[in-house]
């Protein structure tokens, strides 16, 4: 997911074959030519191995399922922000209860994105938690925090930021158990077609039969 860091690559590449050229030059004795190869050759490794991570990039999709893989990513990108807004604003919240609830958001949050990360078809059950309740949640959590360090303390508004920031944690937690019955949908699917196969290959199987009264007693 594309972040602050995502030109360090390229400082740090440079930075590398800027220090290794004069050490290899002076240092060791080694010709500039050779010395200048190497430093390069070091500097753009390290900007192919430091470059960012594509969200989605290994996977092969086409047609509907591509577009759908697009959209996963743009909300995923456009949400990120959000997720660190949250993050911060858990150091910035004077009351312990209010900070934890924040901080649970910001939790869900991530555990959100790493479904969705894992299986991109799945965004629209999150669709509507993307874009509208993160960025609400954000929102009141940087409030509140305004609320707290205001001059004139405010109770009642603080009071009704924290009930909803509450109740935000309640949606935030109906979204991720969302996502976590698709996958426990797509089990039940995979059991059914499994024992399909089996009894397809073995027959069903064979319930013993119970046990015989009268040949017990004999």
């Amino acid at each position: 997911m594309p972040s602050a860091w995502s030109g360090m690559n390229w400082i740090a590449g440079g930075a590398a074959a800027a220090i290794l050229l004069p050490l290899l030059v002076i240092g060791v004795g080694m010709p500039f030519w050779i010395a200048g190869l190497i430093s390069a050759a070091t500097g753009g490794g390290l900007v192919v191995l430091l470059s960012p991570r594509r969200l989605f990039e290994g996977l092969d999709a086409s047609g509907a399922a591509r577009g759908k893989i697009e959209f996963a990513r743009e909300l995923l990108t456009d949400a990120e922000p959000l997720a660190i807004r949250l993050e911060v604003a858990v150091s910035t919240i004077g009351t312990q209860k209010v900070a934890e609830r924040v901080r649970h958001l910001a939790r869900i949050s991530r555990e959100i994105f790493a479904g969705i990360e894992e299986e991109p078809l799945r965004v629209d059950r999150v669709r509507r938690f993307l874009t509208y309740y993160l960025p609400r949640a954000a929102d009141l959590a940087e409030a509140y925090a305004l609320l707290e360090k205001s001059s004139t303390r405010d109770t009642k508004r603080l009071v009704a930021t924290s009930d909803l920031i509450d109740r935000l944690d309640t949606a935030f937690t109906h979204y991720a158990t969302n996502l976590q019955e698709a996958d426990l949908g797509n089990l039940d699917i995979e059991l059914k077609l499994l024992k399909s196969s089996l009894d397809e290959d073995l027959g069903p199987p064979q319930i013993p039969a119970p046990p015989d009264p009268g040949k017990r007693r004999a």
